[in-house]
C-alpha cells in the first residue's frame, strides 16, 4: 500500500475507534491512548493524522455529520415537493442515527463536553438543515431554527437517555410538528399520518451486529 493508503486506512479506524471510546467512556474520560488501543494504531501515528484529542472528535464529526447530510439531501431531492421531501429527509436523520448508536451518542450528547468550537461546528450544522425549508412558505424570521432546534431537542432527549434504536418511533410526531408552523394543523396532520415509503434507512457502515462511523 502506498503511504497515503495507508494514512486513509489508520484515519478510518481513528474514526471508528474515537465513535466508541467517546460513546463508552465520554469526551472527558476517553484518552488518545484508548482511543489508539481501540483503533491498533500507534501514538505517533495518530499524532501524524490530528493534533490531538479534540482535533481527532472534530474531524470524525465533520466526516459523520457530511454523510447524514448527503443522505437527506438524496431523500429530499428524490421527493415531488417540500413537504414530502422534508419528511424524508427527516426519516432518514432518525433511522440513520438510529443504526449507529455510538455515533449518536459521541455526535449528539458528546459534543456538549468537547469545547467551545466542537459546539460552534453543531451550530453550524443545524443552520445547513433549513435548506429543507427553503420552498416552504414564508413564516417569521427565526420560526425555521426554532423548528430544528425543536426537532434536535427532541432526537438530544432520546439518545441521553438511552433510547437510540426508539429514534425512528419519533417520525410521525416530529412531522407533525415541523409542518404545524407552515401548513396548519390539518395539513401537518395529513403528512404525519403518511409516513415516507421504502425500508428504514441505515449508516453505509451498518452491519446487523455493530456500529462506527460512516465510511
Amino acid at each position: 500500500m502506498t503511504p497515503e493508503a495507508v494514512a486513509a486506512t489508520q484515519r478510518e479506524r481513528l474514526y471508528d475507534a474515537l465513535v466508541h471510546t467517546v460513546a463508552e467512556k465520554g469526551y472527558v474520560s476517553a484518552r488518545v491512548s484508548d482511543i489508539c488501543a481501540g483503533a491498533g494504531v500507534t501514538r505517533p501515528a495518530f499524532y501524524a493524522l490530528f493534533a490531538g484529542k479534540e482535533d481527532a472528535f472534530l474531524a470524525t464529526y465533520r466526516h459523520g455529520t457530511s454523510v447524514v447530510l448527503r443522505l437527506m439531501d438524496d431523500a429530499y431531492a428524490e421527493a415531488d415537493d417540500w413537504r414530502t421531501g422534508a419528511q424524508a429527509a427527516l426519516k432518514v436523520l432518525l433511522d440513520v442515527l438510529a443504526s449507529v448508536p455510538a455515533f449518536a451518542v459521541m455526535a449528539i450528547v458528546e459534543i456538549d463536553a468537547a469545547g467551545p468550537v466542537a459546539r460552534r461546528e453543531r451550530t453550524e450544522l443545524l443552520s445547513r438543515f433549513g435548506r429543507f425549508f427553503t420552498d416552504a412558505p414564508p413564516v417569521p424570521d427565526g420560526l425555521v431554527d426554532t423548528v430544528v432546534g425543536g426537532v434536535y431537542a427532541a432526537i438530544y432527549g432520546h439518545v441521553s437517555t438511552g433510547r437510540v434504536a426508539g429514534l425512528p418511533d419519533l417520525l410521525p410526531m416530529l412531522s407533525y410538528f415541523m409542518m404545524a408552523p407552515f401548513l396548519g394543523r390539518d395539513g401537518a396532520a395529513d403528512v404525519s399520518t403518511t409516513p415516507p415509503a421504502g425500508d428504514r434507512v441505515v449508516a453505509p457502515c451498518a452491519v446487523s451486529d455493530t456500529d462506527g462511523v460512516f465510511h
